[in-house]
């Protein structure tokens, strides 16, 4: 078994409630292995069976240093067992060295590292004892008699000779966390400091759920001393177009809703909640390098975008089920895109580039021009409908339709190359259009 300790600062009148501050760390936790518990102030992992599922030793502990340190770890350690693993912590021992035993390890620290030790330190001080090593030196029949059976049986855990049973953590069914800042803070973009340690516990509750959020919601309650017009507090409601648990790009987003946020007091107090959470499928990794995955997705680009501009400044093409070549898609709000349709099968080619209004062509006898006569190569392939797609007239009226019934044909100018034009069918004198050119 592999055990590491992540030890949080003893509680004092500037912190925040020790209890909250395990919980958060140990929720977060989470995401690495299910075998966490909470012991004193410090958080225990059990993360044996997930080292490979995190690159190994090295890459883990570095994770686990990096993001604990903003939910307020102090030090990281590993050991054997989860006890040892806090003595080494407490002690700011180095987890031991290749070649040396966990009891060599253990006996050099001093006797408060272990909990147990603590309501007996004066006595074992008086009688010469100042270390682990000391103490375990003692007959243990000694110990027994004079001292609770706690205090040896505690000893025996931290030296692998006895078994060790945790209460562990389990995962909340919702996720509602709150933070006290350590100063009133005026301005709305100071806040992402704290919301980031929120988010990151956001993004370990998701990760342990296999899950991701499209919609959160950041609340904020005012300073007592407020005036009496500032209200309670705010929040602020952030969506995505997709599932994500991506802690940085999470930040991002809030960053950009922030910026345009004005607060009317100081705030003292925040909230995170998430508010619609859905199964996030893993995408599977190569073996080589994906040259894909550098910088940040197009989604995420365009939330970022919507968020500073605003959501009516940035577009983006959806296809709809439509044959008429003008109508296979349509454009709308970046982030929040409707459920894309299939698009309609075309039987024929399809140009590269289509005009925005179909060109009406001249005609030399019976043949359109366009930069000199026409030569029709393939054709004709006809698109027909729009029976359904009513429009108000210049009187209101809805009763007109854009229904189409065009022969399309792929056609060559000596000047102008191929090009894609068609033929009407639904009026009196059937007209000829240029429609599009291929590349």
């Amino acid at each position: 078994m592999l055990w590491s300790a992540l030890l949080l600062p003893r509680p004092d009148a500037a912190s925040p409630p020790i209890d909250a501050a395990r919980q958060a760390l140990a929720v977060w936790a989470l995401q690495f292995t299910p075998r966490v518990a909470v012991a004193d102030e410090a958080v225990l992992i059990e993360v044996a069976g997930s080292l490979r599922l995190f690159g190994g030793w090295r890459a883990l502990t570095k994770r686990l240093w990096r993001e604990g340190q903003q939910l307020g770890a102090q030090r990281i350690t590993w050991a054997p067992n989860g006890l040892a693993a806090l003595a080494l912590a407490r002690a700011s021992a180095d987890p031991p060295a290749r070649g040396v035993s966990l009891q060599a390890a253990l006996d050099a620290l001093p006797m408060a590292v272990l909990s147990a030790v603590r309501p007996h330190a004066t006595t074992l001080a008086h009688i010469g004892c100042s270390t682990l090593g000391d103490l375990r030196a003692l007959p243990r029949g000694g110990i027994a008699r004079r001292f609770d059976k706690t205090l040896l049986y505690a000893l025996d855990q931290a030296y692998g000779l006895a078994p060790e049973v945790y209460p562990w953590v389990e995962l909340p069914e919702v996720f509602d966390a709150r933070l006290e800042l350590m100063h009133r803070v005026g301005d709305a973009s100071a806040l992402l400091f704290g919301a980031r340690r929120l988010l990151l516990q956001l993004c370990g509750w998701l990760a342990a759920r296999h899950s991701g959020t499209t919609a959160f919601t950041l609340y904020w309650a005012h300073d007592a001393m407020r005036s009496r017009d500032a209200g309670e507090g705010g929040h602020l409601t952030i969506r995505t177009a997709q599932p994500t648990r991506d802690i940085e790009h999470l930040t991002r987003l809030l960053a950009e809703h922030l910026a345009q946020t004005t607060l009317a007091a100081p705030v003292g107090d925040l909230r995170l909640s998430a508010d619609e959470v859905r199964a996030l499928t893993e995408a599977s990794r190569s073996f080589l390098p994906d040259t894909t995955d550098q910088g940040e997705a197009l989604h995420q680009v365009l939330e970022r975008l919507a968020a500073r501009l605003g959501p009516a400044r940035v577009l983006r093409p959806v296809l709809q089920a439509d044959h008429r070549p003008e109508w296979m898609c349509r454009w709308q709000a970046a982030p929040l895109a409707l459920p894309r349709q299939p698009a309609p099968h075309a039987e024929g080619p399809q140009p590269s580039f289509l005009l925005p209004t179909p060109l009406k062509l001249a005609l030399r006898g019976h043949r359109p021009i366009y930069q000199g006569e026409l030569q029709l190569l393939a054709g004709p392939q006809r698109v027909e409908g729009g029976w359904w797609d009513r429009v108000a007239g210049a009187d209101g009226d809805e009763s007109r339709t854009r229904n189409v019934v065009r022969d399309y044909w792929v056609a060559l100018s000596e000047h102008a190359g191929v090009l894609w034009v068609f033929q009407t069918r639904l009026d009196e004198a059937p007209a000829w259009y240029l429609h599009g050119h291929f590349a």
